[in-house]
């Protein structure tokens, strides 16, 4: 071959792999973002929003040979994502030799399974303690120094004015989210991150070191004082500002200014969605004002009462999100409000994976969630009872597996629903009352332990129940797709509907009730349209979570 034919040869090939290449960059999905609108949330994957049906394996079974448990799991679940913590131990056994081995079996496998990815970072922080940091890192105090009590000995936790710490954590978190994007950018499989986990200190309100006490002597940052409200003055030292509140608020920006350098750093190379997560103090019942740390929660973490002061230190962060191990309804509803805010998304990355909870992904979706995970949802044999199922088979998977399976073949649609504001939700409350929830127009008063046939006052025996709840199961999530148009989704649960607003004191009936499904692409299949007895006294959704579309209409007196 001469000279020239090899030129002419390179000259036609140069712009055939320049399309090419183009033609991939263009195919590659758009970048996983969260988007705002009129205080909606929306996690947008491909371009469109997405619903996280997700579990979060255990703790250790984030090794290649525990994967197949996990993978079993989530397929008999019907989810769609899996949370699984990724731990600075893990990548950087010593310091400055990576090992994304894991991480590359995980994306690879998890893209072979068609499940999304939430990499869980276990760094400097998980459940407020150093267990996952790198023995180089843990054993080293001079370097990276633990904080310090207010008799100047060390606490268990790493100090968050530890600059090594800081500095080697961020590398190796940069090094991970670089990887991810080497072996991820043209597939998106990982979707979100959370930035270390449940932080803070228990026992402690906050680090006594010699750099900690100069910080907080120091004036309180104008960026925190204007999103949290100051208790006594408008400025000057954290006590002059906050008082009694004054060393929890000092801790929790102390270690979201930690978090946000981490994350500011690992989105600087790839710009995924980040968010923290917290283990719960307990939530405002009545209304009233969180009180002082008393010695009874995490100090430092993102609670709901200073969620402000994670936004101020930590934009990088989209959102807090609450660990739910709390069985009580009425605490579930609490913590589910308080999270729930204009500009923070609403998403449960841990509840607990006992039966009882399977009701709140209802109500969790209705109210916009962007994902639900119980945690645990892998088949080790290994039980956190009685945070959790005593089960660590098949019979722990299955309560989620009924409500999973229902919103898999409309997650996308309802995602856009949430987003949209056409979403609600109840779950069956700890003292069975029935629930009213206000849409627009109409009104659905939601009943539990109903027969499916007849009211309650004629039976002989007022004391007896439908068999199958004897605990809370129940719950409806409702989205408005019309004027006068729903799609509902529940089990255990007796609805019936009336007019509010433009259809208030209007006569009103339902026009249709079809039962039937979602196919895999989204659209409906009847199975059956109710009438008579199965609507006579209300709508009764059965123990197998059910799917119906009702249209109702108003008529003249």
């Amino acid at each position: 071959m001469t000279l020239n034919q090899i030129a002419r040869r390179l000259r036609l090939a140069v712009p055939l792999y320049l399309a090419l290449t183009a033609g991939s960059a263009l195919a590659a999905p758009e970048l996983p973002k969260l988007v705002t609108k009129d205080g909606r949330h929306a996690l947008m994957v491909d371009g469109k929003p997405f619903l996280m049906l997700a579990g979060q394996a255990h703790n250790s079974s984030n090794y290649p040979a525990a994967l197949p448990k996990v993978w079993q799991a989530l397929k008999d679940a019907k989810a769609n994502t899996l949370e699984m913590p990724i731990a600075w131990e893990q990548i950087e056994p010593q310091e400055g030799k990576f090992d994304f081995s894991f991480l590359d079996t995980l994306v690879k496998e998890a893209r072979e399974n068609d499940i999304r990815l939430v990499i869980v970072w276990f760094g400097t922080w998980k459940n407020t303690g150093p267990g996952y940091l790198p023995e180089w890192v843990k054993f080293d105090n001079g370097r990276f120094p633990r904080m310090k009590d207010k008799d100047g000995k060390n606490v268990y936790s790493h100090s968050p004015f530890g600059e090594q710490t800081l500095a080697a954590d961020r590398n190796a978190f940069v090094k991970m989210m670089e990887r991810i994007r080497q072996i991820d950018v043209n597939h998106r499989t990982v979707i979100l991150v959370q930035v270390e986990n449940e932080v803070g200190t228990y026992g402690f309100a906050r680090d006594y070191g010699a750099r900690a006490q100069a910080a907080f002597n120091a004036p309180v940052p104008s960026a925190v004082t204007a999103r949290q409200k100051p208790k006594k003055a408008s400025s000057g030292t954290w006590t002059q500002v906050y008082g009694d509140y004054a060393e929890q608020y000092f801790h929790s920006w102390a270690i979201a200014s930690y978090i946000e350098s981490i994350a500011k750093a690992g989105r600087a190379v790839y710009d995924l969605p980040m968010f923290v997560n917290n283990a719960l103090r307990e939530p405002s019942l009545d209304g009233k004002p969180a009180e002082p740390w008393k010695g009874n929660f995490a100090s430092g973490g993102p609670t709901y009462d200073v969620l402000d002061i994670y936004k101020a230190a930590a934009p990088h962060i989209d959102f807090a999100a609450p660990d739910i191990y709390m069985p009580e309804s009425n605490k579930v509803t609490a913590i589910l409000k308080s999270f729930k805010r204009a500009d923070n998304p609403l998403m449960i990355p841990e509840m607990g994976n006992a039966a009882g909870y399977a009701r709140y992904v209802y109500q969790a979706f209705g109210m916009g969630a962007l994902g639900v995970a119980p945690f645990g949802l892998d088949y080790a044999e290994y039980s956190n009872y009685p945070l959790g199922s005593r089960f660590t088979d098949k019979r722990m998977v299955e309560p989620f597996a009924k409500v999973f399976g229902v919103f898999a073949p409309i997650g996308r649609q309802w995602a856009q629903w949430a987003f949209e504001g056409r979403t609600y939700g109840v779950a069956e409350g700890d003292d069975r009352a029935a629930q009213t929830v206000d849409m627009q127009g109409w009104k659905a008063t939601v009943s539990f332990r109903e027969f499916q046939f007849g009211e309650r006052q004629y039976l002989k025996d007022k004391n007896e129940y439908q068999s199958g709840t004897e605990q809370p199961s129940g719950g409806v999530a409702f989205a408005q797709i019309g004027a006068n148009e729903f799609v509902i989704v529940g089990q255990q649960a007796r609805i019936k509907l009336s007019g509010i607003g433009a259809n208030d004191g209007k006569p009103s009936m339902l026009a249709r009730v079809e039962e039937g499904r979602f196919d895999a692409s989204g659209k409906w299949i009847m199975e059956r349209n109710w009438n008579g007895d199965q609507t006579d006294y209300g709508l009764n959704l059965p123990a197998t979570p059910t799917v119906l579309k009702v249209k109702l209409g108003t008529y003249k007196d």
